[in-house]
């Protein structure tokens, strides 16, 4: 199927199904598939990203990912924005509206807003605001290392705290800031610049620049076990719930998969690792044990098996902020040459 046939299924998804949510008021395309050429085959490995815009009193909540008419959608919602300064400004917003990815608009608010959004989007002042953004999530994520939290939640904080470094100069570099595939992304942007040492450097930080594509096989044998393990629990209150569920499958473990085999296997280790994390949360939620060893080699790999590692490997990152910074302040000159 190509890009836009799947763009198609998610309109008529939202046309049919998602306007009767209560508080309805639009929806937009989000992800990279709103990113991607439309004439570009949509990958197995693939959803379609859907963002629902409701009242704020509607409660809609995450729908999560479930097939439609041939194709894996995940539905998000939100509440409508506030202006579009707070678009501009947002980084995962901004990626999403200065594109042509309207799904529907019942109030015309969204058209105004995606018209000046897509104005302003590479203006310098709303992309440093953007770089901003990101380097305050980094900052989010890795002060609130909680040790007296699950194992699975500190490993969150501090892998999404050092991963987001990517985002940081994606977003510089006026590219998606893909979630999944962020290091397979930033390689390609900073190959682009003649700057793949930078590209090992965050590899560095997140533990894995010395991984062989053997050892990443490894965990990804492990995850496979525990992801079928966990895959038919239903734990409808985890927010992650369809995201570790048999129709997820494709995209949390074949696109692992894609990765290694594309020679990125360093590159796989992100999603591998949140992916681990989130199963041994849903199964605790749902009262069950076991693959806690498994994940226990993966951190140790990592060089964050303990809350000591992990302490000073969080340092590493908030030392590394200030030449992040001015890697995306040249990346952001030179998209703009």
């Amino acid at each position: 199927m190509r890009i836009e046939q799947a763009r198609q299924v998610a309109r008529q998804w939202v046309l049919e199904e998602g306007a009767k949510l209560p508080g309805f008021g639009g929806a937009f395309l989000t992800g990279s598939v709103l990113w991607a050429d439309p004439g570009d085959e949509l990958a197995v490995s693939s959803d379609v990203d859907v963002m629902v815009v409701a009242d704020p009193a509607a409660h809609i909540g995450h729908i999560g990912k479930f097939h439609y008419e041939g194709v894996l959608l995940e539905v998000s919602s939100m509440v409508a924005p506030r202006s579009v300064h707070d678009v501009l400004s947002d980084y995962h917003l901004a990626g999403s509206l200065h594109l042509p990815g309207l799904l529907a608009d019942p109030t015309g608010r969204l058209s105004e807003i995606h018209r000046v959004v897509a104005r302003d989007f590479a203006e310098r002042p709303w992309v440093l605001a953007r770089c901003t953004g990101a380097m305050d999530r980094v900052r989010g994520w890795i002060n609130g290392i909680d040790e007296s939290a699950s194992l699975p939640a500190q490993v969150t904080s501090w892998l999404f705290g050092t991963g987001v470094t990517t985002h940081v100069l994606l977003v510089a570099g006026l590219r998606n800031p893909t979630v999944r595939r962020r290091y397979a992304a930033v390689r390609d942007l900073l190959a682009e610049h003649g700057r793949l040492e930078y590209h090992e450097s965050l590899l560095d930080l997140l533990g894995c620049a010395h991984l062989s594509r053997a050892q990443v096989e490894g965990h990804l044998a492990m995850l496979e076990k525990v992801f079928d393990a966990t895959a038919p629990l239903r734990v409808p209150a985890y927010r992650f719930d369809t995201d570790l569920s048999p129709v997820a499958r494709p995209a949390a473990i074949d696109g692992t998969r894609e990765l290694i085999a594309a020679g990125l296997h360093r590159e796989a280790v992100f999603w591998l690792v949140a992916t681990y994390a989130r199963c041994l949360d849903k199964r605790a939620l749902a009262g069950e044990r076991g693959f806690e060893d498994g994940f226990g080699e993966l951190l140790a790999d990592l060089g964050v098996a303990t809350p000591a590692d992990r302490r000073r490997r969080a340092d590493r990152v908030l030392a590394a902020l200030p030449g992040l910074w001015q890697t995306a302040t040249t990346l952001l000159s030179a998209s703009r040459s």
